[in-house]
């Protein structure tokens, strides 16, 4: 093969490729995570959503810190659990407010750091890359937020989800 050849099929190899579609590009019909936001949880009810934490924590012999903040991200109940770690107690109270302001579970942004390499996420102010953070959602709208910490982030969202379900319950027929 002569070198003319050789080069212009190198040349053709390194020629721009059809790009992919940028999932970025979409434009949805209607804002996404568009839930309202309602008044603000009581205590009673913020210490029930921890009190089910808790209960499933203490279960899996885990050591959580479980935090509930107000549909205005304020802390309304906090529950550190004998030995759990204290850097966790100012983590599980960042996952509450960043579900709570974002009116989205925070596993939403480790998804966009971790599997859509979204990194732009990264700039904005109280955003936490951390499952274990979510909404408390009654009659359509936000009243608060739970946020649990101590564990694997897996750990942190099943012990957030089980205080979650306190307040997140479908409606029956849903």
């Amino acid at each position: 093969m002569s070198n003319e050849k050789t080069g212009s099929a190198a040349s053709a190899s390194r020629a721009p490729q059809p790009s992919e579609t940028n999932p970025l590009d979409f434009v949805p019909d209607k804002i996404p995570f568009d839930v309202p936001y309602g008044p603000p949880i009581s205590l009673d009810r913020a210490q029930a959503v921890i009190h089910a934490a808790v209960a499933e924590a203490k279960k899996r012999d885990w050591k959580m810190n479980v935090a509930v903040v107000d549909s205005s991200s304020k802390l309304v109940a906090f529950q550190r659990m004998d030995g759990a770690m204290l850097a966790s107690i100012q983590i599980s109270e960042h996952k509450a407010r960043a579900a709570v302001t974002f009116r989205r579970p925070t596993k939403i942004f480790e998804d966009g750091i971790n599997l859509m390499h979204l990194n732009y996420l990264l700039a904005f102010d109280g955003i936490i890359t951390s499952r274990g953070g979510i909404p408390l959602i009654e009659q359509g709208v936000i009243i608060g937020a739970i946020g649990s910490s101590g564990g694997a982030d897996s750990q942190d969202e099943i012990v957030s989800k089980a205080g979650a379900a306190v307040i997140n319950q479908l409606p029956a027929g849903n």
